[in-house]
């Protein structure tokens, strides 16, 4: 069954969209391509016609929720002029997504499950992950060259960056009443910096 001119991209997002509600409701192991078509309001064939299985909904999940964030961390990033600025945006939009967002560590927890058991979605999360690396790297390579932060090995510090903005992030989406958002990106900005400042560890 092929969708109606123009009207793909639309489906498209509006197939995602319900993915991830069901994977926020029912899992991983509750997903099942009716309950996306009916989540959706879709047929299953026209569900079929996008995607040939649950891992490749899932996929396309995990993809989805990666964007909304890239689009929340440059909201945040506006007006930033220096690289603290930069990294200050990266962890409120972390803290705020893991806090207000629970459906994008949802889907993440849902898809790591399955990662190690399917090269294809492996694929997608080495992507996503190189990806944030990299852009974490720019910001912490600009402030090395403007002298804000102590020389470091940027992809190195890239690493311990992220792992820090998902450790912080899955710990408050497990435990919601954990602490209060505001101190959360205080705890993390100041760990952050106290790593990237002139005379921190080596």
């Amino acid at each position: 069954m092929t969708p109606k001119l123009g009207m793909a991209p639309v489906r498209r997002e509006q197939i995602v969209r319900a993915t991830i509600r069901c994977l926020a409701r029912d899992g991983y192991a509750g997903l099942t391509m009716k309950r996306v078509a009916v989540e959706a309001g879709v047929s299953q064939g026209i569900l079929h016609y996008y995607f040939r299985d649950k891992r490749a909904i899932l996929a396309a999940a995990a993809e989805r929720v990666t964007a909304d964030l890239d689009r929340r961390v440059a909201v945040e990033a506006r007006g930033a002029r220096d690289a603290r600025g930069r990294l200050r945006a990266l962890v409120r939009a972390c803290v705020e997504t893991a806090i207000r967002r629970r459906d994008f560590w949802t889907v993440f927890i849902e898809f790591w499950g399955e990662v190690l058991h399917d090269r294809r979605l492996g694929g997608v999360n080495r992507r996503a992950y190189t990806r944030a690396r990299r852009l974490i790297g720019a910001a912490v390579a600009r402030g090395v060259a403007s002298g804000e932060f102590r020389p470091v090995d940027v992809a190195e510090a890239a690493i311990v960056v992220l792992a820090l903005l998902d450790g912080v992030s899955l710990q408050l989406t497990f435990d919601r009443g954990l602490m209060a958002p505001v101190r959360a990106v205080r705890l993390a900005e100041a760990a952050l910096f106290r790593y990237l400042a002139a005379g921190g560890p080596t």
